[in-house]
């Protein structure tokens, strides 16, 4: 290793204890020090690991902890980076704060933010590529789908021989002829495919035909533009899946059970979109060598993660923290606390934050017109832009006499306490949900950030 290498992992390591242990926390100052020293540090720590970037719009970070979880089974320590930090110095600071346990194996599973996958496989050199789904997101980030696309292809294009594990019933995985090695996953619901020829709703993106530009049909479509498709104008179709899952056995907002193959699979949180996150976990999973049933008992115990479904018990209520970011994202949620059998409280959090995207117009996309009313007994609005999702709630038939403003994240957390129902869901984006959830680790409520 070289001399400006060691001096920088000394430096990133010591400052990581720093801000850990007297400020109690920080998931990417350290490595931006580390990369001010040296900025190829990357390569250095990850030079020995055998490393699988898991990439895409939504399910990044729940698609990491399930494959985490799963190859610890087989093979011990696994290196990840559990706080969502998905940028080239967060991940930086996830190998500085490492410590090496037995495994016989060395492995790291990275989120890796879209936009970051060149400038982290230019260092890491990574052996797999995990391609989780592309919706618009942040479009003062990303821009359109295809740009979001091309931003990870042109990382993928530099390790051809690396394994790409996609989705398969995201067109736009299989619309570039790559020379990698590929595997898709995907949905084969029970359904008469030869009568099935569905089209998805018209503001629904990335259903164009690479090949011809026709409208993509379905013979069954999960949600958005992922399921089974097929263009009627051409022969361009769905690839053939190596996995995929073939019955829902039971949903709710806190359990899943799905079958694959023979096998029933149960995972503790809810949400159509989280099967698909199992779904590429398990595919990960058989490639490293598991069976199925040490998968089986990987997905049994996962737990929730950093804002992600995080359940938080505070003043007698159950609390779902759930993270929202775009359309496609917070229609799925939606979706979820519809199959919430009891009366529940909602809280939304809302800013416009670089972190979070600018442009908050995309809460209007939200179906908050389909929720079940009568279920919801109160609900808090917060954060910067409270304004904002007020008036978009009361738009979509939620009387005014019902909501309660918060301008800060005290005000928040006290009202929480005051809510009729033992049931919480708070809907936050990105930037909203750290702030609440520092309030909340500095009363003690939860424990601080990862």
């Amino acid at each position: 290793m070289k001399l400006k290498s060691r001096i920088a992992k000394f430096t990133g390591k010591l400052s990581y204890w720093f801000l850990h242990n007297i400020l109690k926390g920080g998931t990417s100052f350290p490595g931006k020090i580390a990369m001010k020293i040296d900025p190829k540090i990357l390569n250095t720590l990850a030079n020995d690991y055998e490393t699988i970037i898991v990439t895409g719009t939504n399910g990044k970070t729940m698609t990491t902890a399930l494959i985490v979880e799963s190859l610890r089974e087989k093979y011990g320590d696994v290196l990840t980076n559990p706080s969502g930090s998905n940028m080239q110095q967060g991940i930086v600071t996830a190998f500085l704060a490492h410590r090496d346990q037995a495994a016989s194996r060395k492995i790291a599973v990275l989120e890796v933010d879209e936009a970051n996958v060149k400038l982290v496989t230019e260092l890491l050199h990574p052996s797999c590529f995990v391609l989780t789904n592309i919706f618009r997101d942040q479009m003062d980030r990303y821009g359109e789908i295809y740009t979001t696309y091309e931003k990870i292809l042109d990382g993928i294009k530099l390790e051809p021989k690396a394994t790409v594990i996609a989705n398969g019933d995201a067109s736009i995985f299989s619309s570039v002829d790559l020379p990698n090695p590929k595997i898709f996953y995907g949905f084969n619901l029970p359904s008469d495919q030869a009568e099935n020829n569905l089209i998805a709703p018209v503001n629904t993106d990335g259903v164009l035909c690479p090949q011809c530009n026709h409208i993509l049909h379905f013979h069954d479509r999960i949600y958005a533009n992922l399921g089974d498709f097929f263009c009627p104008n051409c022969d361009y179709q769905r690839p053939q899946l190596t996995y995929s899952v073939n019955q829902i056995i039971k949903q709710s907002p806190n359990h899943l059970k799905f079958q694959m193959g023979t096998k029933e699979y149960n995972i503790n949180i809810g949400g159509t979109y989280n099967i698909y996150n199992a779904l590429a976990a398990y595919a990960v999973a058989r490639y490293f060598g598991l069976s199925d049933d040490e998968v089986a008992s990987a997905f049994a115990k996962n737990k929730r993660v950093f804002g992600r479904q995080e359940l938080i018990n505070y003043a007698d209520k159950e609390i779902d923290l759930i993270l929202v970011k775009n359309p496609v994202g917070l229609d799925e949620v939606l979706h979820l606390l519809n199959t919430e059998k009891e009366d529940y409280s909602l809280v939304t959090l809302l800013n416009a934050n670089h972190a979070d995207g600018i442009d908050t117009s995309w809460i209007w996309d939200g179906q908050f017109e389909e929720l079940h009313q009568s279920q919801i007994k109160k609900i808090i609005v917060g954060g910067q832009r409270w304004h904002d999702m007020s008036f978009r709630l009361e738009v979509a038939g939620f009387n005014p006499a019902q909501m309660t403003t918060c301008k800060t994240d005290n005000d928040v957390i006290a009202q929480l306490a005051k809510l009729p129902t033992k049931k919480v869901y708070i809907l936050s984006t990105y930037t909203a949900l750290l702030s609440l959830r520092k309030s909340m680790a500095d009363k003690n409520i939860i424990q601080a950030g990862m």
